[in-house]
Parts: C-alpha cells; sequence; structure tokens
C-alpha cells in the first residue's frame, strides 16, 4: 500500500477535528510518545495508550512511511503533590532501596510486559536523567526570553508574561484565570510570583539523592521539561505527531507547548493524539478503592475480577473493540466476549486453505477491503474494522458449509488480507485457537449436537433443523444421512 494512495485522518486535539494528515516530510514521519514514569509496576491504562500508538506506528508503516519513533522513560523530576519529593524517591524510601534502583526495576518491568503485549520498540528511547544537559540549555533559553525567572536557586515558568506574547493552554482550552484558580499550593511556594508558575528546575535540599550541577543549584529538572528537550532533540523544532493518555493534556501537554514555544517561537507538533482512560467494572481504576488490576493478574488468573485467565492478544483485541478516542470499561463479560470473538476470526482464518475454489465468488472482495481501509482510515476506526472482518468471517464460513461460492484469487486475496489487518496492523497471533477456549466450545457443541438427536428422533424436525441451521452458521457443518 503506496502512501500516496491514502487519505489517513487523524483527530487532532490541538483544533479538536479531524484532519487529513500531511507530515512535514513526504514519506518520513516523527512521532514523540510520553512514556511511563517508572517509579511503580504498569498499570493497564498506560497498556492501553502504548497499545495504541504500536497500533498507529503499525499503520502508518503499512501505508508506506519512513517513521522515528521515540518514546520517553520518567526517571527523574515527577513530584508528587504537597511534597519535594519526586515519585521516584518516595517509591525508594518504601521499598528501601536506591532510587536508580527503582529506575532500573520498572523500566525492565515496562519494557518486558511491551513486549508481551507484542509491541514494537521505539527507535529511541531517551530518558530524562540521560539528557540534563539537554535541559539546562532550554532552560538558559527561555529565561533568556523572558518567560521564566531564578528565585533561591530554583526556576519557574512565567505563566503570565509568557501569556502576553502566546496563548497558554491550547489543548486542555483553559484560561489562565482558570488555571490561576486550579493550582494547587506546593513547597516552596512561596518563591513563585504566581501560584500557577511551574518549576523548570528545583533546587534539592542536602538529602536528596538525584541531583545534578546547574547554574542556578545542585537539583534537579521540573517534569514537563524532559518531553519538550527530547523530542526537540531527535525530532527537531517542529515534527508531526505528539501522543499520549488524555489525562497530559493538562498540565503536561500544555506546558510542553509553552516551553517549545517560549524557545522556538512555534508549536513543537502538528498533530495532537490522545488515547482515552479505561475503566474497570465501570468505575475508575484506583488503588485507594481497590478497583484495580495488573495485566499479569489478568493473563495468570490470580485476580478477583474475571473467571479465568486472558491472554495478552485477547486483552489486545478488546481494546480494539472500541476506538482509542473512546472510553472503555474493563469486566469479565468483556473479554469472554473478546475472546470467543477473537477464537471466531482465527478459525475463519485457518479455514480458508481447507475450502473449495469455483469459478466465481459471491462475495465483492475488492468492496470489501476499500471498506477497511476507509474505517482505517478514518483516525484509526478500529471498532468498524473489526465489523467488517466478521462480514468476511461469515463468508468464509458459509464458504466452507457449501452455501456460498468463491474463486481461488479472492480465497488468496482474502487471507493475505486479513492476515495485514490481524497480524502487521493489530499485531495479533492467528495460528492458534486458545486450548481451554476450544475443549469447552467442543464440548458445548457435542451437547447440542446430541439434543438434535434426541429431536430428530423424536421426528421433532422444525426444531432438529432450526438447530442445524444455526450450527452450520458457526461454521459446523451438519449434515443428515439420508
Amino acid at each position: 500500500m503506496s502512501v500516496s494512495s491514502q487519505s489517513l485522518k487523524f483527530y487532532n486535539s490541538l483544533t479538536s477535528s479531524k484532519e487529513i494528515f500531511k507530515p512535514i516530510n513526504k514519506s518520513k514521519v516523527g512521532m514523540y510518545v510520553c512514556g511511563p514514569t517508572v517509579y511503580n509496576t504498569v498499570h493497564l491504562g498506560n497498556c492501553r495508550t502504548f497499545i495504541s500508538f504500536d497500533l498507529i506506528y503499525r499503520y502508518l508503516k503499512h501505508i508506506g512511511y519512513d517513521i522515528r519513533y521515540v518514546r520517553n522513560i520518567t526517571d527523574v523530576g515527577h513530584l508528587e503533590e504537597n511534597s519535594s519529593d519526586d515519585k521516584i524517591l518516595k517509591r525508594a524510601k518504601i521499598e528501601n532501596i536506591e532510587p536508580m534502583e527503582v529506575v532500573q526495576k520498572y523500566s525492565n518491568e515496562f519494557r518486558e510486559m511491551m513486549e508481551i503485549f507484542g509491541l514494537n520498540k521505539p527507535n529511541i528511547e531517551p530518558t530524562a536523567s540521560g539528557h540534563i544537559p539537554e535541559q539546562i540549555e532550554m532552560i538558559e533559553e527561555i529565561i533568556k526570553n523572558g518567560h521564566a525567572y531564578e528565585k533561591n536557586g530554583s526556576v519557574y515558568f512565567d505563566l503570565e508574561n509568557f501569556s502576553k506574547d502566546f496563548e497558554y493552554a491550547k489543548l486542555s482550552k483553559r484560561n489562565l484565570d482558570d488555571v490561576i484558580n486550579e493550582s494547587r499550593k506546593l513547597d516552596n511556594v512561596d518563591d513563585k510570583k504566581n501560584p500557577q508558575d511551574f518549576a523548570l528546575w528545583k533546587k534539592a535540599d542536602n538529602k536528596h539523592i538525584m541531583k545534578w550541577k546547574s547554574p542556578w543549584s545542585i537539583g534537579f529538572p521540573g517534569w514537563h521539561l524532559e518531553c519538550s528537550a527530547m523530542s526537540r532533540k531527535y525530532l527537531g523544532d517542529n515534527f508531526d505527531i505528539h501522543g499520549g493518555g488524555i489525562d497530559l493534556k493538562f498540565p503536561h501537554h500544555d506546558c510542553e507547548i509553552a516551553q517549545c514555544e517560549s524557545v522556538n517561537k512555534k508549536n513543537p507538533a502538528n498533530y495532537w493524539l490522545h488515547t482515552n482512560m479505561l475503566t474497570l467494572n465501570g468505575k475508575k481504576m484506583s488503588k485507594s478503592t481497590n478497583n484495580y488490576i495488573l495485566p499479569k493478574e489478568i493473563f495468570d488468573g490470580n485476580n478477583k475480577f474475571f473467571e479465568k485467565p486472558f491472554t495478552p492478544d485477547v486483552v489486545k483485541f478488546f481494546m480494539f473493540q472500541a476506538h482509542y478516542r473512546s472510553q472503555l470499561d474493563l469486566s469479565n463479560d468483556a473479554l469472554v466476549g473478546s475472546e470467543k470473538a477473537f477464537n471466531k476470526i482465527k478459525k475463519a482464518f485457518n479455514a480458508i486453505d481447507e475450502i473449495n475454489t469455483s469459478n466465481k465468488c459471491d462475495f465483492n472482495v475488492e468492496s470489501w477491503i476499500e471498506k477497511c481501509y476507509k474505517n482505517l482510515n478514518d483516525d484509526l476506526n478500529t471498532p468498524k474494522l473489526i465489523a467488517n472482518i466478521f462480514d468476511v468471517v461469515k463468508f468464509i464460513f458459509e464458504v466452507k458449509n457449501g452455501k456460498s461460492k468463491i474463486d481461488a484469487p479472492s480465497k488468496n486475496k482474502i487471507k493475505s488480507t486479513l492476515k495485514i489487518f490481524m497480524v502487521n496492523v493489530f499485531g495479533l497471533n492467528l495460528d492458534t485457537v486458545d486450548e481451554k477456549d476450544g475443549d469447552l466450545s467442543k464440548n458445548l457443541i457435542d451437547l447440542v449436537k446430541e439434543i438434535r438427536d434426541v429431536e430428530r428422533n423424536k421426528k421433532n424436525y422444525e426444531l432438529s433443523d432450526f438447530i442445524r441451521e444455526r450450527l452450520n452458521s458457526l461454521g459446523i457443518n451438519i449434515e443428515d444421512i439420508k
């Protein structure tokens, strides 16, 4: 599939509208995605974000783009509310280990989980602690341009002064008065000109372990700064896509834009993409309410929410059944349904080689393929794509049961196209059907067949014929011996 043949649209949070994707360079795409803060085990909501951007990465590659995918690791500077400690330092105290041990431990866990989900590795995975010089340089430029000030060894972004030249909060659509009212008082707030000003550099106390030399003090960078500095270094002052979870719109991404506009006089990214939240049984995931589950607890079945274990592929397929911008609720019934649907697709795919061909095809394959790409090009509308996939699944079973015909070219094209969408774009495995699910299904099918035989022997042909037709529609062929 060539780039020129596509009319890909993304919903741009910056403009609150769908826009045709036009990269800065014709065939090259720069994409920056905010990665994890490595102070704890990655949760499923985070995984949804990275699974969604893996989908975007895969599709862009499929239609011919060369992509530089940058995803950071936040290992310093993410401050706890009402505390001078960042989240990594707090975790280090809890586990009684060094802060960089925390970083290494949870960075390794994060990468392992991304591998379990079958996600592509980014081209560059920079860390905040590895780019202190770049962050210091950017602070110096912001100060030079009059949009930051130093007080007692810390440096703060001057939002009021910045707002004289630029619009703040372009993504969240807040005005400065709202930001001021929403601002929470933190330690050292007396150092700030205004409570809404955010830290670019924080002076560290003597007990603070993660700290570096700077022109202002021995300290550490603010959370928002790292992404501005690292995206600029690896993708330039202006690049194509900046992504992350919807919770990062404000303040993180708004602050990123402000920092970059102060230095470069331009928004760093042309398209801002955001994934929505994942809830659990209709409620927000929260450790405090114990409404919370880790990915590994789904895979091993060691949890109180689900009746059985589910594979990473089933969890991914479940996520693709909702649009990445839609809120998605995780539940036992949802995963059970996703597993059944996914296994049906796998059964259909593996049945293609077994079906016989003829000289005609009762299915318009080219029109089907066109619909599939139309839905993917519409801001990666995976729910509609999956509906398209089930159209062809139904047809495959009809051919298998002798109710429809297919020719050899159409058979090959359907198989190759299914593989493109399910394997190349979704990153799923179509080779095998879950054995536990298969055993259960077999037992249920055998039971239904037995019930049908009983009803047929009673000469209840209406009911037995109905059961036969329903089984045939599911790809289970039953032929009565005359």
